[in-house]
């Protein structure tokens, strides 16, 4: 049962279920359920969500899932079960996260974005409207079945920036602070600090190479990057 302080509801027809405690600095809106049961097998789990909350309408949280302070849910979005999420996170309107990932501090995803099974995704990384993350080398095999499954999502390191429409593939790492361009197909690993574009993805420079029509670096190392 849910418990704890009184939630702010700025909407109705609302589902708050399970086991979880809730916050008064919660706002909650039209036709959002929390705690919503998993088909999976998984046992009765938990939700453990921090204060400040904004769930706008019709945005969806399983069982399971535990999240920091100052998370967003924009309307149509959906957090599957057993997501480990931290901090200020943001998802925007018709994005999904699908079960078993594990999420930073002060990430933000876009619209209209699926993040596979078991993807990691580091502090600080952006990633923008209809990026697809997969996790399923071998799809139609017996390898994607349940009993079988070989899944590895990709790893997206510390404040590393995803265009527009990108897909990710599995197992795949994107490097630190790396920049990957509107469209592209992530089939390799791509090193830190690098922009990436193209299907497939290749290295084109670094990201303290790009310069604003003034001429002057987009880019510039932090103060613990200098020295390197």
């Amino acid at each position: 049962m849910a418990s704890g302080q009184q939630p702010i509801f700025i909407g109705k027809t609302n589902g708050i279920t399970g086991k979880m405690k809730t916050h008064s600095s919660w706002k909650i809106g039209k036709n959002v359920t929390i705690g919503e049961k998993s088909l999976r097998k998984i046992g009765e789990k938990e939700v453990k969500i921090g204060k400040n909350a904004i769930f706008l309408g019709n945005s969806t949280v399983y069982e399971g899932v535990t999240a920091g302070e100052g998370m967003i849910m924009g309307h149509n979005a959906i957090i599957r079960e057993e997501n480990a999420i931290g901090k200020n996170f943001k998802l925007w309107n018709n994005s999904v996260i699908d079960y078993g990932c594990r999420i930073g501090n002060n990430v933000k995803v876009h619209c209209n974005c699926y993040i596979a099974q078991g993807t990691v995704i580091e502090d600080g990384v952006f990633i923008g409207p209809g990026t697809v993350t997969t996790n399923d080398k071998y799809p139609g095999s017996r390898l994607s079945k349940p009993e079988e499954a070989q899944k590895d999502g990709p790893r997206i390191k510390t404040r590393a920036q995803i265009g527009a429409n990108v897909t990710i593939l599995p197992g795949v790492t994107i490097g630190e602070r790396a920049l990957v361009g509107s469209g592209s197909v992530v089939t390799k690993d791509i090193p830190k600090e690098t922009v990436a574009i193209g299907n497939p993805a290749r290295p084109v420079c670094s990201i303290y190479d790009l310069k604003n029509r003034h001429g002057k670096p987009v880019y510039e190392k932090h103060k613990s990057d200098k020295s390197k």
